[in-house]
């Protein structure tokens, strides 16, 4: 499975990717700022999700939200 960010990068287990767009945390009142660094990225078995801590939450996140850095 090719797990692709939103400029087509592949991405694997271990990257570090950043957020492109403010994104709004359901069940939490937080928003994700744009350029927020994710790092050591988790892949999981859906090829538009990746797993992420982002400020010391474990977070799934879609990759049409993400660049590779």
């Amino acid at each position: 499975m090719e797990v692709k960010d939103s400029n087509g990068t592949l991405l694997s287990e271990g990257d570090s990717v950043k957020i492109i767009k403010d994104l709004k945390v359901k069940g939490s009142s937080t928003t994700l700022k744009r350029g927020t660094l994710v790092k050591n990225i988790r892949l999981t078995d859906d090829a538009e999700e990746i797993e992420g801590k982002v400020e010391r939450t474990v977070m799934v996140l879609k990759t049409m939200f993400l660049q590779k850095v």
